[in-house]
C-alpha cells in the first residue's frame, strides 16, 4: 500500500465510525424479532411489566393453523386451542393471565382465560360466539359475546359470572357493542352503537355506560385505559373525512393527530400517558400505508424512525406498551409479518 493512501483510508474509517455513531444516537429502541411457532407469520398484541408478551402465530406440522402464544423469558410457547384450529391471545395481566378467543371443535368461537398452563372456556351470553379482549390485575375479563337474541354485546366476566353490559341504545345486527379494555379500578372501555345507527367509544363505571365524543365526525372507538383513567382510541373528524388517535384525560379528549392524513388509532396507553398505535403515512385512492407510532411529550413519532436504519424492519402497528416503555406490535421483516419487541 502506498503511503499516500493512508490519509484516505483513515478518513474513510473516521467517516464510517461517525455514521455508525450517528445511527446509534438516533435509534431510541432496539428491535427484536419474536419469531413464530413454526409458520411464516406472527403478531404481538400485549405485554405486561415483567416482559411477558402475547399474540398469535402461524403453526406448522400439527392440527393448529394459527395459535395463541405466550412469550416469557424469551421463549415462545403455544397455548393450544379448545378443540379447533385457531386461537388468538389478546391481552395479559400482571400475573401472567392471558385472555383471547379460540375455535371449538364445532367451529364456534369461545372466549378463553389461560391461567397456570390451562386454557378455560369462560362461557358466553347465551349463544355460540364470544371473544375476550382485556383483563385487569384482579382477573376481571372483558370482551363481547353473542346473546340468545342473536345480538352481540360487551361483557364483564368477574368471579365466575358473565354480565351483559348493554349498549348505548343501538342493537345493530352483528357486534352492537364491544369491550376492549379494563383497568385495575374496574372501568371498562370499548365502543357501542347508538339508536341512530352511529357508534361511539364508551367508558363503563359502576353500571353506567357513558358515550365518548368525536372530533366533529359521527363515530369513535375506545381501545385501552390506564390506571389513572386515561383512555385512548380513535375519533372521526368533521364530515368523517378521517379519524385521529385521541388521549382522554379528566374528560378532555386530545387530538393526537396523524403521521400523515387521514387516519391514526391509539391502541395502548401506559401509566405515564404514553400512547402507541398505528397511523397512515401514505394514502391514495387505491391503498393506505400504515406505520407504528408513539405519542409522548406532545409529539407523535413514527417508530420506524426510532430504530436502527439497517434493521430491515417496517413496523406497521404497535399494540402494547408497558410502564417501563417496552413496546410490542407487528411489522414486516424479510418479507414476512412478525411480532416485535422494542426495548428502550
Amino acid at each position: 500500500m502506498k503511503a499516500s493512501q493512508f490519509p484516505r483510508l483513515t478518513l474513510l474509517i473516521l467517516l464510517a465510525s461517525c455514521l455508525a455513531t450517528l445511527n446509534a444516537a438516533t435509534a431510541t429502541y432496539t428491535v427484536k424479532d419474536l419469531g413464530t411457532l413454526g409458520g411464516t407469520f406472527s403478531e404481538g398484541t400485549g405485554i405486561n411489566d415483567t416482559l411477558q408478551i402475547v399474540g398469535s402465530s402461524g403453526e406448522t406440522g400439527g392440527t393448529i393453523s394459527v395459535g395463541a402464544f405466550l412469550d416469557s423469558g424469551g421463549k415462545m410457547t403455544g397455548l393450544g386451542t379448545l378443540g379447533g384450529k385457531y386461537s388468538l391471545a389478546e391481552a395479559i395481566n400482571s400475573s401472567g393471565e392471558v385472555v383471547g378467543y379460540t375455535t371449538l371443535a364445532t367451529n364456534s368461537y369461545a372466549a378463553f382465560a389461560y391461567i397456570r398452563g390451562e386454557m378455560t372456556n369462560i362461557g358466553n351470553l347465551g349463544a355460540n360466539y364470544a371473544a375476550a379482549y382485556g383483563v385487569n390485575a384482579s382477573g376481571q375479563i372483558v370482551g363481547a359475546s353473542e346473546t340468545a337474541s342473536g345480538l352481540s354485546h360487551a361483557f364483564l366476566y368477574s368471579a365466575g359470572k358473565m354480565t351483559d353490559l348493554g349498549t348505548l341504545g343501538g342493537n345493530q345486527p352483528g357486534w352492537s357493542t364491544i369491550a376492549y379494555g379494563i383497568n385495575d379500578s374496574g372501568t371498562i372501555v370499548g365502543y357501542s352503537y347508538l339508536s341512530d345507527g352511529n357508534f361511539r367509544g364508551f367508558s363503563y363505571t359502576n353500571g353506567v355506560m357513558a358515550a365518548l365524543g368525536t372530533f366533529g365526525g359521527d363515530w369513535s372507538q375506545a381501545f385501552a385505559i390506564n390506571g389513572a383513567g386515561q383512555i385512548t382510541g380513535t375519533a372521526y373528524t368533521k364530515a368523517n373525512a378521517g379519524a385521529h388517535a385521541f388521549l382522554l384525560t379528566s374528560g378532555t379528549m386530545k387530538d393526537l393527530g396523524a403521521l400523515a392524513a387521514p387516519y391514526s388509532m391509539g391502541y395502548s396507553v401506559n401509566s405515564s400517558g404514553v400512547v402507541v398505535g398505528q397511523s397512515t403515512v401514505k394514502s391514495s385512492s387505491e391503498n393506505l400505508v400504515y406505520h407504528a407510532f408513539i405519542y409522548s411529550n406532545g409529539k407523535m413519532q413514527d417508530l420506524n424512525s426510532l430504530i436502527p436504519k439497517s434493521s430491515g424492519w417496517v413496523l406497521t402497528q404497535a399494540t402494547g406498551i408497558n410502564d417501563s416503555g417496552y413496546i410490542v406490535g407487528t411489522g414486516t421483516i424479510n418479507g414476512n409479518e412478525h411480532a416485535f419487541l422494542l426495548t428502550p
